[in-house]
């Protein structure tokens, strides 16, 4: 009975389930993620894969671990790995709608160079991520927005970064979900179709360096069970040498309620 009540509720709420961001939203307690994203771009051709699990510890608190190989800048290896925790300060329900508010933090580990201007966690850059995230639902409707500050070190060891790098960062996100199918809720079984649209912005404070980009995207939901996405960014603008322009992404996830 509590497998199909965490079941049933997911769907409602599928248009939070952003692709390149996280919501204020927590997955149900005691429940375990387990994601396979392959993202990349096609001139010249360089895939990166990511391996994640994600816990959900409590109604408040949910915590991820990520693993992360590339060729982005040598053959494939093993590039390093990242954690990731959220907790949610603030729930205001109502009937088919709900706001929240979390604060997050990421701290990563991370054996690359560091050719490029932007401070990334996802397998780039050694360094620390922390910020807040208010997520609105509106019935089908769901908007979020996210401000966090990072800060980089030396992934060959020590803190300080060489001053050509920028070590701090200010990252911002702005992204809208919606629920497309199914028309009528009737059931977990029914697969759920949303689409996103995603700005995903970042300055150097006192680099003139910045960047937003655009990134829409299509989910589907299997059975409440299992989540496949799909996403590409396109740059709105950008003073920002970096590698996650004109980016695809591509991930599965399969959950596991009630563990």
């Amino acid at each position: 009975m509590a497998i199909g009540l965490l079941a049933l509720a997911c769907p409602a709420f599928s248009q939070e389930l952003y692709v390149n961001t996280e919501p204020a939203s927590n997955m149900a307690t005691r429940s375990l993620g387990i994601r396979l994203e392959n993202q990349g771009y096609f001139s010249p051709y360089k895939t990166r894969t990511t391996l994640e699990l994600m816990y959900g510890a409590s109604r408040h608190l949910m915590v991820h671990g990520a693993l992360y190989a590339s060729d982005y800048y040598q053959q494939q290896h093993l590039e390093g790995g990242s954690v990731y925790a959220k907790y949610r300060f603030l729930s205001i329900d109502s009937v088919q709608k709900h706001f929240r508010g979390a604060l997050f933090a990421k701290v990563s580990s991370v054996s690359n160079p560091i050719p490029y201007q932007e401070i990334t966690l996802e397998g780039d850059n050694s360094g620390l991520q922390s910020g807040v995230v208010f997520t609105q639902l509106l019935h089908k409707l769901a908007l979020s927005g996210s401000a966090s500050y990072l800060h980089a070190w030396d992934n060959e060891g020590g803190f300080n970064l060489p001053t050509r790098h920028a070590a701090n960062a200010v990252a911002y996100t702005l992204s809208a979900g919606y629920l497309l199918l199914p028309k009528t809720y009737s059931s977990y079984s029914q697969t759920n179709l949303n689409i996103y649209a995603e700005v995903l912005g970042k300055t150097n404070p006192g680099y003139g360096q910045s960047y937003l980009d655009l990134a829409p995207a299509v989910q589907l939901i299997f059975n409440s069970l299992v989540r496949v996405d799909f996403s590409y960014r396109v740059p709105l603008y950008s003073t920002m040498e970096r590698n996650t322009a004109r980016v695809y992404l591509v991930r599965v996830e399969y959950n596991l309620f009630n563990l």
